[in-house]
Formats: C-alpha cells, sequence, structure tokens
C-alpha cells in the first residue's frame, strides 16, 4: 500500500461468544424481591424446561463484551458506504432528537384521531413539502418499504383501468432491463404479465422495442429515473406520451430521487405516479430490514383510489378521511411508520426552500466525482456524465489478470471501506456501482479513490493478493453460497 491507510487497516480482534465467558454461579443483576403472591408454574404454564442455557456473566463482562463487538460494527458513523443505489448518505441526530420527543415517542397507535393533531400536523407538513418537490398533485405516506409503495402504485393504476372497465384487457407490465428486481416482483404481484423493454447502447431507453410493445393490453411502464446506469434519460417526455397515447400510465421508481431533489420534478415529466424512499432521499434510518417508508406521489386521476385514510385538510383542520368509495383499502396498520415522517420533516425543514437543491446539485457533483478520479483504472459503462452515482466496469481485468468485480470489492474491505454494490445493474459486465451521496467530503473520496486506484494496481501486478482478500477481518473469504444454505447462527451447548 502506497499510501498510509494504517489507522483503516488494524487487525480486527476476534471476539468470544458470550457463552464461553460463562461462569457457573456469576450474577448480572440482582432480581427484585416479588412483591405479588407465588404461584405454581406448572399450573400456570404446562411443562416447562429444566434448563435455559442462558450465559451466567457479570455486568461489567457483559458490558465490556458488547461495547467490543460494536467497535467491529461498520456504520456511517465509522466509515463511507458507496454502495450504488442504495444513498447511504448520513442521518443528522437532530432527526433522532426530534423523534425522540416524548409527544411524538408516546404516541399510542390506537389513539383517536381527535387526541393527535399535532401529529396530522407533521403528516400533513411532510406530504405538503413532498408534493412540491415531486410535482404531483397527492401523496400518501402510508406504505412501509419502496417496493411496499411500488405494489401500491400498481394497485392504484389497476383500479384506475378498472374502473374505465379495462381491467382485463390491460394485463402487461413493461420494465426496462435494467431495472431494480422490485419492478417486475411488485407487477407479477399484482397479478401482471411482465415484458422487458431493452436499454441503447447508449444508456438510455429503446425507444424503437417500446413502441414495438405498446398496445392496448399495456397497463403500464414502470421507469427508473435517472436509471440504474445513472443516467438521466432524455427521451422522458417522449417515452410518457407514448405509454399515455396507447392508454397506459407511467410509474416512476423513485429510489433515485436523490439525483433530482430541489433540481427537477418527476411530476412535471409526465409520469402518473412514483414511490419515494423516505429511509434514502430524505434521511431517515436505512438497513437492518426497516423501518422505512415508501411514500408514493401521485397525479390527480389516481385520487380516488389512495388507500385509506388520506389525511388532508378540511377547512382548518387536518382530518383523517375514511369516507373513500373507491379506494384500494389500507395497505398498511394504522398509518405507516410515524416517526419516520418525524425525521423527514426535520430534515426537510432544516434544508428549507432555499437549499434542498444542494441535496441533488452536491450528490451529482461527487459522484462524477469518483468517476473522473476511477475512469483511467475502471472505465465507466457509458461515456457521459453521470447523475447520482457512476457506473464502472473491472471487466478488463477479468480478461487480462482474473480478478473480477468481486475480488476488488473484497480487498477494498482490508483498505478500511464497505465495498460498492457488485453486479448491478446486470446488464454491465463484472460492474461496480458507487453512490458517494452529498454528504461525503472531498477528503473522504480521495482517500476511498486512492484505495481503488492501488487496489487496481494490485490486481495487476500481485493478483493473489486480491484473491485472498479480506485478510484483515475475523473471517476471510467466505463461501457466500454455502452461508444462505446452510445458516449457522444460533449457540448449542456441548453435549
Amino acid at each position: 500500500m502506497s499510501r498510509n491507510f494504517g489507522f483503516r487497516t488494524k487487525r480486527m480482534p476476534e471476539p468470544e461468544l458470550i457463552f464461553d465467558q460463562s461462569n457457573p454461579g456469576r450474577i448480572g443483576c440482582n432480581v427484585p424481591v416479588a412483591d405479588t403472591p407465588e404461584v405454581d408454574l406448572t399450573a400456570v404454564l404446562g411443562e416447562t424446561r429444566e434448563e435455559l442455557h442462558l450465559p451466567e456473566i457479570g455486568e461489567l463482562e457483559m458490558l465490556r463484551h458488547f461495547t467490543n463487538l460494536s467497535h467491529i460494527n461498520y456504520g456511517i458513523e465509522t466509515g463511507f458506504y458507496p454502495l450504488g443505489s442504495c444513498t447511504m448518505k448520513y442521518n443528522p441526530k437532530i432527526n433522532e432528537k426530534t423523534a425522540g420527543l416524548l409527544g411524538f415517542a408516546h404516541l399510542h397507535p390506537m389513539q383517536p384521531v381527535a387526541t393527535i393533531p399535532g401529529a396530522l400536523d407533521i403528516l400533513i407538513g411532510v406530504q405538503e413539502m413532498l408534493i412540491a418537490i415531486t410535482g404531483f398533485d397527492e401523496i400518501t405516506l402510508q406504505p412501509l418499504a419502496g417496493a411496499h409503495g411500488e405494489m401500491t402504485c400498481l394497485m392504484l393504476i389497476k383500479a384506475y383501468h378498472e374502473s374505465r372497465g379495462e381491467g382485463k384487457q390491460r394485463h402487461c407490465v413493461l420494465v426496462p432491463d435494467s431495472a431494480h428486481g422490485t419492478n417486475p416482483a411488485s407487477a407479477a404481484r399484482c397479478g401482471y404479465d411482465v415484458k422487458p423493454i431493452p436499454t441503447t447502447a447508449e444508456g438510455n431507453t429503446d425507444l424503437e422495442a417500446l413502441a414495438a410493445v405498446l398496445d392496448d393490453s399495456v397497463a403500464a411502464l414502470m421507469l427508473t429515473n435517472p436509471s440504474t446506469l445513472g443516467l438521466f434519460e432524455p427521451n422522458i417526455e417522449k417515452i410518457c406520451e407514448m405509454v399515455h397515447a396507447a392508454g397506459g400510465q407511467v410509474f416512476c421508481d423513485g429510489a433515485n430521487m436523490n439525483a433530482m431533489v430541489g433540481t427537477t420534478r418527476p411530476g412535471d415529466h409526465g409520469f402518473d405516479c412514483m414511490h419515494l424512499n423516505l429511509h434514502k432521499t430524505f434521511s431517515t434510518p436505512h438497513g437492518g430490514g426497516g423501518p422505512g417508508c415508501g411514500a408514493i406521489g401521485l397525479k390527480s386521476h389516481l385520487e380516488p383510489f389512495l388507500p385509506a385514510p388520506v389525511i388532508r385538510r378540511s377547512g382548518d383542520k387536518v382530518i383523517a378521511d375514511y369516507d373513500r368509495s373507491s379506494t384500494i383499502g389500507r395497505v398498511s396498520g394504522f398509518y405507516g411508520q410515524f416517526l419516520m415522517e418525524v425525521r423527514a420533516y426535520t430534515y426537510l425543514r432544516a434544508y428549507g426552500k432555499e437549499k434542498i437543491a444542494d441535496i441533488s446539485r452536491h450528490a451529482v457533483l461527487n459522484a462524477n466525482y469518483v468517476r473522473a478520479r476511477l475512469k483511467d483504472v475502471l472505465p465507466p459503462a457509458h461515456d457521459r456524465p453521470c447523475m447520482h452515482e457512476c457506473i464502472l466496469t473491472a471487466e478488463k481485468y477479468k480478461k487480462e489478470n482474473g480478478i473480477r468485480a468481486l475480488d476488488i470489492s473484497k480487498r477494498l474491505i482490508d483498505y478500511g471501506f464497505h465495498p460498492p454494490t457488485n453486479y448491478f445493474p446486470l446488464i454491465v459486465p463484472e460492474c461496480l456501482m458507487i453512490e458517494p451521496t452529498e454528504t461525503e467530503t472531498k477528503e473522504t473520496l480521495d482517500e476511498f479513490c486512492d484505495a481503488m486506484i492501488e487496489i487496481c494496481r494490485e490486481a495487476i501486478e500481485t493478483p493473489d493478493l486480491l484473491h485472498n482478500a479480506p485478510s484483515t477481518q475475523i473471517v476471510g473469504r467466505l463461501d457466500e453460497t454455502a452461508a444462505v444454505k446452510n445458516l449457522d447462527v444460533r449457540w448449542w451447548p456441548s453435549p
């Protein structure tokens, strides 16, 4: 390593299981004296286990154990996440402070709506700010995740076609070959047949191929813009016109909205609906399975079918409107993930109308900076400026040195960085997808690019370093297929 990456590349200590630290008779807490009558557990619960196999350990050792485990974790507070298509931006701590206010955190989902006017003000505030940002007529915050938002949009589209007597006739959804896998999955989940649309060599939607399949069987086109190739679709208005002329609807996958916030509005491009990931673009916590929010925006012709309740203004009040004769019904219990909306509200108000475009401007600038620094060692998949993420290919290293994109990513771990997304989009060979977001500094990006350039040199001169990476972690190269099929995540007592 030509540059000093020492502070990032220290060897991780191998932790013990807490069970291995157990000693019979050790006590970690004092159990309070029971102030209730004793009962016969067997009579109440039936047959119980003789042993629980819980570790017996003192409080200090327990604290050290879990604190040391936390030091092994990789998080946004400890390092850079270049994961493409994930928008792993920093979530400001003020968001958490706001969400922790007792008036929000202690709300009960079964409270009467009349007792939560403050919560309704937050919800309508987020909706109205997202309407201004996206250019749509309506927003609902009910869906719980991005794919859930996609599916909800398709449910609205299906209800719209059925209301026009075209439900059975329009059974096909068109999906570009560069799409997120959730797009065809959501369409299939809603009962649609899925047809792929190819991408041109320039990275755009193939208009001739699209025109060839547009007929009265098409319910919708699902289009990601910017695409997963990190490129803005230059023909977006024409594409929407083509689909509308055939009687279909156009859905925008908003996973990459971070490239457009405050700069351009999908609702102005011709889209009928879209989903947003508040847990990506609008800085609510991301990862670990949730909680999330897949808010959706839509034009007025789809409004009658919105999931109930609809949060809207009525005179000088904000109400939850359940009186919806054409609604598709609920898509989640209660009204989504309320504290996610509190966090997003805080984030949006902190930027304000005047500064909101800084998000997309700096996200696009950072991605193009990384692209420019790495283009000589990792060529971009397309020779044009990218948007929020850059798509690079390691194909030459596979052909000339037997090094795959995966090997580069594994070696990056030894340099102390989380790997970027690999092998997506599927149409780019040996793909590395890098999304720096707007929250990373030039110094961090330079350090990351220096590491990538050094790894590419190693790929030529000492390829076994990459084949055997990572070498600084608790475990080395895993058999990922076997790990998925043969899970070993539970401790078992010795026989």
